[in-house]
């Protein structure tokens, strides 16, 4: 399994979810629901990132990270309050992002990504069949063979990647790779796709999802 990942959320649906969405890319992750049974966990296990709460019982998001600054781990700040204040005071006492339910799963992702990047605990090699890509060299190799893509090839490969088995749509797929000012069509999408399938030998893995987008599959 990957980072260990410790949620803290009372709402046991919304819990499952984001545990069933972490584990689907490899997170290794712990659930729990009330912010004194989360301070009592943390004593006994390391983690290498938190998703906390605000209100929770016990002991609220707050005062739990109050204790939790020492510790040096990371912290993303879930809660249904979009009051800039509570965000303020979120970023204040150490979060380092902070998300207002409901939310999607490849932006959780994202920001859980970018936050791990930020404490230098991101994987930085990702294997995937016989394809093996190196984040720092930017470079993909297929059965030890260095395979030539180009950086939006590259890009959208490893978004594919970073959200396996989560189906993204077409338009997600633009914003991220080409970014949120791009005016193009999607079919540019599917022609970066069609290429993909064929350098990297990816037709049975990464497959379409039907007026939608596309997904990679193990």
């Amino acid at each position: 399994m990957g980072k260990k990942i410790l949620i803290i959320e009372d709402d046991i649906h919304i819990s499952k979810i984001i545990k069933m969405n972490l584990n689907v890319v490899n997170y290794e992750t712990t659930e729990v629901y009330d912010g004194l049974a989360a301070w009592e966990l943390l004593q006994q296990e390391k983690y290498d990132l938190i998703l906390l709460d605000v209100m929770i019982p016990g002991l609220d998001g707050f005062a739990l990270m109050e204790r939790i600054r020492p510790y040096s781990i990371p912290v993303i700040f879930l809660t249904a309050k979009n009051s800039v204040y509570d965000k303020v005071d979120g970023l204040k006492l150490g979060a380092d992002d902070y998300m207002v339910k409901p939310f999607e799963a490849i932006e959780l992702l994202a920001r859980i990504e970018t936050v791990l990047r930020r404490y230098g605990k991101e994987e930085q090699v990702i294997l995937f069949q016989s394809i093996s890509v190196d984040l720092d060299k930017r470079e993909v190799t297929n059965r030890g063979e260095v395979v030539e893509l180009t950086p939006k090839e590259y890009d959208l490969f490893v978004i594919l990647l970073k959200n396996k088995n989560i189906a993204l749509s077409r338009e997600q797929i633009l914003e991220k790779v080409w970014g949120m000012d791009y005016y193009g069509e999607t079919r540019t999408v599917d022609m970066h796709i069609k290429t993909l399938r064929k350098k990297l030998e990816l037709h049975d893995y990464i497959k379409t999802v039907y007026k939608l987008g596309y997904r990679m599959e193990d």
